[in-house]
């Protein structure tokens, strides 16, 4: 048999998503993201970056980058426990260990890599993840990387949360709380302070993977712990470079020691050549923005687009569910039905992306819209009639 039919399998599934209805197309960015941006050739209003404080093209960042490549070259040019340990990658550790107020960092190459290296790093067999229903995909993986028992509460669930801690209260390996501060599909915020008073009643380590609130909740951007003022109840704080910072990467912050044992067996750091020194410093950049009142003023305005836009979807009858921050689902129902709109919505100037099955449950796809703090109030006013033309048109309203 050759190599071609041996994955002829792969183009019969494809033809079945075509066939639903299920097959998407990349869409392709020319130019920079903006609020306004042209993809696949047309202009459209951009719903759907996580480009939350438009900092992908800030005067200050593209002029870090540059200064680092004429100072430290394209690349680090090994892994960091190698030759690829810069001194800008130390010096940006310690700003995000300054920024989130705790002992240490690390940076790995994305969020989705500092997640799963960092649960597969401390947990192994005989130990114990009891994780929130609706985590991001690099907690379920490095779950299963770790090869950990896993327990799944309902989402945001706490009286099912302690049931099953207390079912386990005599599990004689580690036992790891661990949730999203924000959730990527539906946008709402965890029940942190709960989840610490669990995770202490019942001696778990306590992790929350706070890539949607960093650079969005808490001062400055400093994310769901500062937000709820649970400095020191949280052992573990994933964040992400690669939204609000408007970058590229992940970070692990948490003691000292958590800090230098990962960076002796997190896989991804061991195994993967250090960031480039114009990546690096566009983040130092970033973080010092958002320790600025430059960065406060983005927060706020993030904030007021936020606000106005929620309150005009609801007003028109859009379901946007439990959204509680700039990520704003319009929840359709079936993912047919969901791509159908985006693809309209695209074609009279709206780049809002569908989600179905198996990103979230088969009967609530939607599109994910993400408004930015440099959308203007006109191009959010615009988005929202051909919002609820399109709606209208699909009979979703």
């Amino acid at each position: 048999m050759s190599a071609r039919a041996q994955l002829q399998y792969l183009h019969d599934e494809l033809e079945k998503l075509k066939e639903q209805k299920l097959y998407q197309k990349l869409r392709v960015l020319a130019g920079e993201q903006l609020p306004v941006a042209t993809f696949d050739g047309q202009r459209v209003i951009n719903l759907s970056s996580n480009n939350y404080l438009g900092l992908t093209t800030h005067r200050a960042l593209k002029k870090a980058a540059t200064a680092a490549v004429k100072t430290h070259g394209v690349g680090s040019g090994a892994v960091r426990t190698i030759a690829g340990t810069m001194d800008i990658h130390l010096a940006l550790e310690e700003q995000i260990a300054r920024f989130k107020n705790t002992e240490a960092c690390v940076v790995f190459q994305s969020g989705f890599v500092a997640n799963a290296g960092t649960v597969q790093a401390i947990l192994g067999e005989g130990d114990l993840i009891v994780s929130d229903a609706l985590n991001h995909a690099s907690i379920i993986d490095g779950g299963r990387l770790s090869k950990a028992e896993r327990r799944i509460f309902r989402h945001k669930d706490l009286k099912h949360c302690e049931e099953i801690l207390k079912e386990t209260e005599n599990h004689a390996g580690r036992k790891l709380l661990i949730t999203d501060g924000v959730f990527s599909m539906d946008g709402d915020i965890a029940p942190l302070p709960a989840l610490c008073e669990l995770a202490e009643k019942y001696n778990c380590i306590m992790m929350v993977d706070d890539a949607h609130a960093s650079g969005v909740l808490g001062r400055g951007g400093r994310g769901t712990i500062d937000h709820f003022g649970m400095h020191g109840r949280v052992d573990i704080q994933v964040g992400t470079l690669s939204k609000a910072v408007g970058s590229m990467g992940g970070y692990v912050c948490g003691s000292r020691d958590l800090i230098d044992f990962l960076c002796h067996r997190a896989r991804p750091f061991l195994f993967s050549t250090s960031h480039p020194p114009s990546v690096t410093a566009t983040c130092q950049a970033a973080f010092a923005l958002l320790d600025s009142p430059a960065g406060e003023k983005l927060i706020k305005k993030l904030w007021s687009n936020t606000k106005f836009f929620k309150r005009r979807l609801k007003r028109l009858g859009f379901n946007t569910g439990a959204s509680e921050t700039p990520i704003t689902p319009i929840i359709v129902g079936e993912a047919a039905q969901a791509h159908e709109f985006s693809r309209e919505l695209f074609k009279e100037g709206v780049f809002a992306q569908s989600i179905g099955y198996p990103t979230v449950a088969k009967d609530k796809a939607r599109i994910r819209t993400i408004v930015s703090a440099t959308h203007k109030r006109k191009e959010l006013e615009e988005a929202l009639e051909i919002l609820e033309r399109v709606a209208r048109q699909l009979r979703i309203l």
